[in-house]
């Protein structure tokens, strides 16, 4: 029997899309992220729901759903942020605490991370 994709295990696109409101508010508030000014800057140009449809359009592409991501590059949308370590970690920070809240089963949580991670080179250029 095949084994079902993270985008199945996760409960599809209104679980996602669920995790990831409460996630986008969390970075949106998030003042370690803030404190740069080039991310708050952006973080008040976009409106959330249309970041939060984005992410949850990645999300679902990335974990193996059907839908297709149509947002720029995590290099195009990220190089001019100036993006450090420590606010990397406070993102990775509100991911984890956003996937404790949900329950999302350790395993689940390891392929989302390792996802994420693999994003880390487009996005912390400093």
């Amino acid at each position: 029997m095949p084994s079902s994709t993270l985008y199945e295990r996760l409960g599809g696109v209104y679980a996602i899309a669920t995790v990831v409101d409460d996630f986008i508010d969390r970075v949106m508030a998030n003042p370690i992220l803030n404190a740069n000014p080039k991310v708050n800057e952006a973080h008040h140009k976009v409106p959330p729901p249309g970041f939060k449809y984005l992410v949850t359009e990645m999300v679902c592409w990335a974990t193996g759903g059907p839908q297709k991501y149509t947002g720029k590059s995590m290099r195009d949308s990220h190089a001019h942020l100036d993006i450090t370590e420590a606010e990397w970690l406070a993102f990775m920070k509100d991911l984890r605490d956003c996937f404790a809240k949900f329950k999302i089963p350790i395993p689940e949580q390891n392929e989302l991370i390792a996802i994420v991670e693999s994003t880390k080179k487009d996005i912390v250029l400093k």
